[in-house]
């Protein structure tokens, strides 16, 4: 779900107005004291999330207005590691999203043409690399989204402030090879949940927000998660939901090195999101984010494109 080629094989989704939904009822667990400080906020989100090593929902699903929902397996172990593959009962496996160590992935079956991207994080970290026009997002905001975020105490901050409806606001610097930006966290001010997550570009702009809701605390570990959270990347259009249920936490990932190895498929061609002979013929187009390329035409047809084959 990164970068403007996801959505040649999903729909350009859309979702609607977004509002802080209210803690579970049900939900009891140790309470933030009235006006907390940073320092204590950041301690109950910190010790929650820090303690979270791996995370195994086999019964997720990944739903948005115009497509239909995929049953989703969501893999998670630290730091970076993350899978997510989707199915319906009569199609079978439609989507493959993953990260290693090493590199990042996504392929989706009706993808058109086909291909399957990837690219490595050394080669995404380059400030003049490509694929950080192609996938603006840092595809690891995913494992922050997932509810797997911490507050650092050693970067300028704002906040708490307080916000309607028992909710507090911390705002924070972060440095990237592209520049300053802030995130914002909304947490809970009552159980200390992460609410929200928005990060901010250096002009202000919107890159990315995650909204969590629904949060539990996992039985075993003891440890809190959000069942649903929401993403969305207003300058690509491209908006999910992503459902992890009753999430399993830190129990042994089943066949790691199936789960934390990039797999190929047959037929469809892998695609070096680091490699600029990829994208000749790329133009950008009005009214989408600045520098971001998007395919002249079709793809395929693009004279500088150069395709590598797939071998099983």
């Amino acid at each position: 779900m990164w970068g403007r080629f996801m959505l040649l094989g999903l729909t350009t989704l859309m979702l609607g107005c977004r509002v802080f939904p209210a803690p579970p009822e049900p939900y009891t667990g140790p309470q933030l004291p009235p006006n907390p400080s940073l320092e204590q906020i950041a301690a109950f989100v910190n010790g929650n999330s820090s303690k979270i090593q791996t995370i195994i929902a086999d019964q997720g699903s990944l739903s948005a207005p115009g497509m239909p929902t995929l049953r989703t397996e969501i893999l998670f172990e630290r730091p970076w590691r993350l899978r997510m593959r989707g199915e319906t009962s009569l199609s079978g496996l439609e989507m493959d999203v993953g990260s290693n160590d090493e590199l990042f992935w996504f392929w989706v079956k009706r993808n058109e043409p086909p291909a399957f991207y990837f690219c490595r994080y050394a080669d995404y970290d380059q400030p003049a690399s490509i694929a950080r026009r192609v996938v603006p997002i840092d595809p690891r905001w995913l494992v922050e989204a997932l509810g797997v975020t911490e507050i650092d105490l050693n970067v300028p901050t704002q906040g708490p402030v307080a916000l309607a409806g028992q909710r507090w606001e911390i705002r924070q610097q972060r440095q990237s090879v592209d520049g300053p930006m802030t995130k914002v966290v909304v947490v809970d001010g009552q159980y200390g949940f992460v609410l929200a997550q928005y990060l901010y570009d250096a002009q202000g702009r919107l890159l990315v927000s995650a909204l969590s809701y629904d949060h539990r605390r996992e039985p075993v570990s003891g440890l809190v998660l959000p069942r649903s959270v929401e993403v969305s990347v207003p300058a690509s259009g491209m908006a999910f939901r992503l459902y992890l249920g009753n999430a399993r936490i830190n129990q042994p990932i089943p066949s790691p090195s199936v789960a934390w190895n990039m797999p190929v498929y047959q037929g469809y061609p892998l695609v070096n999101l680091a490699d600029p002979r990829n994208f000749a013929g790329m133009v950008t187009v009005a009214g989408a984010a600045s520098g971001c390329p998007v395919p002249a035409g079709t793809i395929s047809s693009s004279p500088g494109l150069t395709w590598i084959p797939v071998t099983q």
